[in-house]
């Protein structure tokens, strides 16, 4: 391998965002007497929450915005009148504690730092990513964790990197690889870098249609 220095994304390629989505929300509504139905409520947030994230890549909306607004408009599908702030204050703090890992992750990090550099670049709220990711188990591997909130910038945006990067001596980009499992942040800011990248695609999803061509695809 001619890299020396691996650039990772945290959410859906390291740690299970979906399990930890679930944790937060299932006890965000219990904190405001709505009873949980999984079936109903996780589609419903996810749909919001992924059309929400995907607004703010394009710049649509601000990363202080996206706090509220996911949830009030997930209130508003559920006829919920309740505060769509303090909901959201109530997902965090849950969302906050719940650091899982995908199974093998662990060992693939330690592994992997003892031949390679890395960092952790994520698009995430510092108020979540500060416990979930900088103060998990695997931490400690990584030279710096960068996260978009305290950057200003988010992937795909080349300059979640190049601020990010700031004062840490760099191997030349030919010698830095992206790794993450978005073909709408992780894989374009790669490129928009001007870095080799690496999809994560375990479920095999066809994405000749996007025009997005990462370099290489591991499952």
């Amino acid at each position: 391998m001619k890299y020396k220095l691996l650039i990772f994304d945290a959410d859906d390629t390291l740690f299970d965002f979906k399990k930890a989505e679930e944790y937060g929300l299932r006890n965000a509504l219990k904190d405001h007497s709505i009873k949980y139905n999984k079936e109903y409520h996780i589609p419903l947030y996810r749909k919001i929450n992924i059309a929400i994230w995907q607004e703010f890549e394009r710049g649509e909306i601000t990363q202080k915005e996206l706090k509220v607004e996911r949830f009030r408009r997930f209130l508003i599908a559920m006829e919920n009148n309740n505060d769509p702030k303090l909901f959201g204050d109530s997902f965090m703090d849950h969302l906050s504690q719940a650091s899982f890992l995908f199974d093998g992750a662990q060992e693939l990090v330690e592994a992997l730092s003892k031949k390679y550099r890395m960092i952790i670049v994520t698009n995430g709220l510092t108020r979540v990513q500060k416990y979930r990711v900088r103060e998990s188990i695997i931490a400690k591997h990584f030279e710096r964790i960068i996260i978009s909130e305290e950057i200003g910038y988010a992937k795909p945006n080349p300059m979640i990197f190049e601020k990010g990067l700031e004062g840490i001596d760099l191997p030349s980009k030919s010698e830095i690889v992206m790794i993450g499992d978005s073909l709408t942040s992780d894989i374009p800011g790669g490129i928009n870098y001007g870095i080799d990248t690496i999809l994560y695609n375990p479920a095999h999803k066809d994405y000749k249609e996007t025009g997005i061509r990462p370099h290489y695809e591991i499952h």
